[in-house]
């Protein structure tokens, strides 16, 4: 389900003059699925002499993998005009690949062809993460993002993963009002009070125990695997002979299970926000641990806040509103008063609004998202600073209440609603993760874990624990038993370009330093830039990506790139950093933008966290 994010411009508080920025803030407290876990040490692929010289091969795809792919017979892509500048398609393939003539399942394809069919390189497949993001979503605003040259040589093709969006979907309940009645204890941004708990746990086994039974049979064959198998397929429906890739956060886990899967199937590969795949599976003991504990994104997180905070005091007054003090004294300040109560405000105009700790945590790491999230943490903070304050001067309280409730109006447009339609986001999330990954066999662990969690990590251990909770194994019973467990150290053909983000608070940096050294072919590309993932924060990092999916051209090794943001660094106000709108409707309604127009981010996809800021 994507991160919502919204532009917002508040007032700072007063005495501070420095114009706010419009930015995109992720108000419904979401963030992509991490990790950094240890990693394996490379298999060095055998030796071979080619022409007297000594070369080293690739992995082969396996006889068993050939034979699942290679006997279904090649689709016929039957596209037709689609969302004014774009071509859609649909194909039946199989629900088992070891049952090539049994039951199938509807996959969704998006395109938009090259600008330049003549100079045509191939078809770029892209993922936006989530898992549970839209692939066709992603490739309907490739033109919004994409640098310019990329859209010229490639065709660029989304597919939807089984179970999301114009794919046949997965419904793990019967009607809208089991599956509100079910979700009831989840509707907060992360549960923090022993009430709150038990209601969480209590709903999280009552959709994991409805997803492994009503939503079979394609909940279990939602493996990351399977959509690997599937966009093999499709790479060769599309001509291919190999394929080329760009995914983003969990998109990441996608691209390294086809990188291992068909090692030799690979023309260029680039994964940005990486997540280590073994720590996403969680092999041998580490499977009866949180996925989190494996994974470290709220360490990620954590760093990145202080950081800002760090930052936020060297700027001084003028560019940040906390730096009158100690900036992280004054954070915690703030969480620790909306521990003991939350905070209420009546507005004549929007109604009530209670925001809570959770909510408080939940809206920085949505504004973490976003390369201006400094701004984020600066002022939502000085604004709560005032709010929560009963000696707060009048001035200053109605001026932070306006802000704040501006945003928490907002945020209540886009708040997660269980009404009409069905809507099966977070199912498509749980449906991909419990399915492909290890995890902790009781449901009623996870409040002790999500605590040790949060004393390791402060702030987001709880968020990051908590998401993975109907995963327990006493709740999710359905398997796919033809997900992919290793190994992950594959040699492939050609290169994998693997991007790293120092303050990216979903995936963790070390993520990325971990699968590139599993893969023995690869090139790690590092960036000093902020947000979650770096293609378009950096142009550094942009013009790298594509070099290496149009020339072939990697970067140097060990180069490190600096994003073109920087906090605190601009007095001026800047210009929208915003994530390429990902809603069909409004992207047709826009229309393809023209070449050399100016590009936004990609619309990366984040696991669902039900609540948001606002908005009981």
């Amino acid at each position: 389900m994507v991160g919502f994010r919204l532009d917002v411009s508040r007032i700072p508080p007063e005495g501070v003059h420095m114009p706010r920025p419009i930015r995109a803030l992720a108000a419904a407290a979401l963030a992509g699925v991490l990790l950094a876990g240890a990693a394996v040490a490379p298999a060095a692929a055998a030796p071979t002499t080619i022409g007297g010289k000594s070369a080293i091969l690739s992995h082969r795809t396996s006889p068993l993998e050939r034979l699942r792919v290679d006997r279904v017979p090649t689709p016929k892509l039957d596209w037709y005009r689609c969302y004014g500048y774009a071509e859609c398609a649909t194909v039946r393939l199989p629900l088992d690949y070891d049952k090539p003539t049994g039951a199938k399942t509807e996959i969704a394809v998006l395109r938009v062809k090259a600008r330049d069919q003549k100079r045509k390189v191939g078809s770029l497949f892209l993922n936006p993460g989530g898992p549970g993001g839209s692939g066709t979503d992603i490739a309907l605003a490739a033109p919004y993002f994409l640098g310019d040259e990329v859209l010229d040589r490639f065709d660029v093709i989304g597919v939807d993963p089984r179970g999301v969006n114009a794919s046949q979907q997965i419904k793990c309940f019967k009607s809208v009002k089991d599956q509100t009645r079910a979700y009831e204890g989840l509707n907060v941004a992360f549960p923090y009070t022993k009430d709150e708990e038990k209601a969480y746990v209590a709903a999280s086994k009552a959709v994991g125990k409805a997803c492994s039974t009503t939503g079979k049979p394609l909940s279990g064959a939602m493996s990351t695997a399977e959509v690997a198998r599937d966009m093999d397929v499709l790479r060769r429906a599309v001509g291919d002979k190999k394929l080329t890739y760009l995914g983003f956060s969990y998109g990441s886990v996608l691209g390294q299970y086809y990188a291992n899967m068909f090692p030799d199937r690979v023309r260029a590969l680039v994964i940005d926000g990486v997540l280590d795949p073994t720590a996403w599976f969680g092999s041998g003991k580490s499977g009866s641990i949180l996925q989190e504990d494996r994974m470290r994104s709220a360490q990620g997180a954590t760093k990145a806040l202080r950081e800002i905070l760090k930052r936020c005091k060297t700027a001084g007054v003028a560019a940040c509103p906390l730096a009158a003090g100690d900036p992280a004294a004054k954070f915690e300040l703030v969480a620790k008063r909306l521990k003991a109560k939350p905070l209420v405000i009546d507005d004549p105009d929007y109604g009530r609004f209670t925001i809570t700790y959770a909510d408080f945590i939940s809206a920085i790491l949505g504004g973490l998202y976003g390369p201006y999230g400094y701004y984020d943490v600066a002022y939502l903070t000085a604004e709560l600073l005032v709010l929560t304050d009963p000696s707060a001067k009048t001035a200053a309280r109605e001026q932070a209440r306006v802000a704040v409730v501006r945003l928490a109006a907002e945020a209540r447009k886009q708040a997660r609603a269980y009404d009409f339609p069905y809507d099966n986001g977070l199912e498509t999330f749980l449906g991909v993760d419990c399915t492909d990954a290890n995890h902790p066999k009781y449901a009623s662990s996870w409040p002790s874990r999500a605590a040790k969690a949060d004393q390791r990590d402060q702030y987001f251990g709880r968020v990051w624990a908590w998401i993975s909770a109907p995963c327990a194994r006493d709740a999710w019973t359905v398997r796919d038993e033809d997900r992919y467990t290793g190994p992950f150290n594959k040699r492939t053909g050609n290169p994998v370009l693997v991007v790293g983000n120092y303050w990216d608070p979903a995936t963790n940096y070390k993520g990325a330093v971990a699968s590139s050294k599993l893969l023995p072919n690869s090139r790690l590309l590092s960036s000093d830039s902020w947000g979650h993932t770096a293609y378009g924060t950096s142009a550094c990092v942009t013009g790298a990506v594509d070099a290496y999916l149009i020339r072939l051209t990697l970067p140097k090794r060990g180069k490190v790139c600096v994003g073109d943001i920087q906090p605190f660094e601009d007095l001026l106000e800047p210009e929208a950093a915003v994530r390429a709108d990902s809603s069909k409707s409004d992207l047709a309604a826009q229309g393809a933008p023209r070449r050399g127009q100016p590009k936004q981010l990609p619309p990366v996809v984040a696991p669902p966290v039900v609540g948001s800021l606002t908005v009981r």
